[in-house]
């Protein structure tokens, strides 16, 4: 058995409110007897996701050795309406997780006319990808970092001109990648680098949300006071 990020629930804080339950989008949580409780390990994705939502901090993440976190077990679970009430999907497979589930947009008949600073790229380092970033590389140095969900720049039209601009880009996803690595990665970057400030913009669904927590353990790792900065993009591309 593996060691990785897993929620903990505390059930001497937990009044058994359940904001969490809705906000866990895999229905690893459940209110029994009064208490929210973690049902199956492999149905927690670590990635955090219901920690905003307890009012009484009743929820954080460990690392301990837990079953590896499976997919068609959630599948299986967020299909059956007497386990959770999710959305269901719109098509076949991927369960109620809202971020597979598959939808279409009205798109407009013309596209968008952009003036002139939106059709200039405001990118100014390479590469990318998280994981691929060494931390040692020259352009980390004294930056402002920008953490975005690698949905982020295709949903938001102005990507580049409110978010990105004079910052040093780092994408991943925290749903299909390694979060724990993302996480170990971006704390010795900021330990490093004499970070200036760091944002991140994720997508509304609620595995994006995983980004933000992986990014707030990184600043407590490394020691930061730096506050983080949030941007939380709606799946139509507005700025919520």
């Amino acid at each position: 058995m593996m060691k990785r990020n897993i929620i903990h629930i505390d059930e001497e804080k937990c009044n058994g409110c359940g904001h969490c339950v809705p906000a866990c989008a895999e229905g690893a949580i459940q209110i029994i007897d009064g208490k929210a409780r973690l049902v199956a390990d492999n149905l927690c994705d670590g990635l955090g996701a219901c920690l905003g939502h307890c009012p009484q901090d009743a929820i954080h993440i460990e690392v301990r050795e837990a079953d590896e976190f499976d997919e068609s077990a959630v599948e299986k679970k967020t299909a059956n309406p007497d386990n959770r009430k999710t959305p269901q999907a719109h098509g076949n497979g991927h369960g109620g997780c809202p971020s597979a589930r598959l939808m279409s947009f009205d798109k407009p008949q013309t596209p968008p006319v952009l003036s002139p600073e939106t059709q200039t790229s405001a990118l100014g380092n390479w590469p990318v990808q998280l994981k691929l970033i060494p931390v040692t590389a020259p352009f980390l140095k004294e930056a402002d970092l920008l953490l975005a969900a690698d949905c982020a720049p295709f949903a938001y039209a102005d990507f580049h001109r409110e978010l990105l601009a004079d910052k040093v880009l780092l994408i991943g996803c925290p749903k299909l990648d390694d979060a724990t690595e993302y996480q170990q990665k971006l704390a010795a970057i900021l330990t490093e680098n004499n970070i200036r400030s760091i944002t991140v913009a994720y997508m509304e669904v609620p595995c994006c949300s995983g980004l933000v927590s992986l990014a707030q353990q990184a600043l407590n790792d490394s020691g930061s006071d730096l506050d983080l900065q949030k941007v939380c993009i709606g799946i139509r591309g507005e700025r919520r």
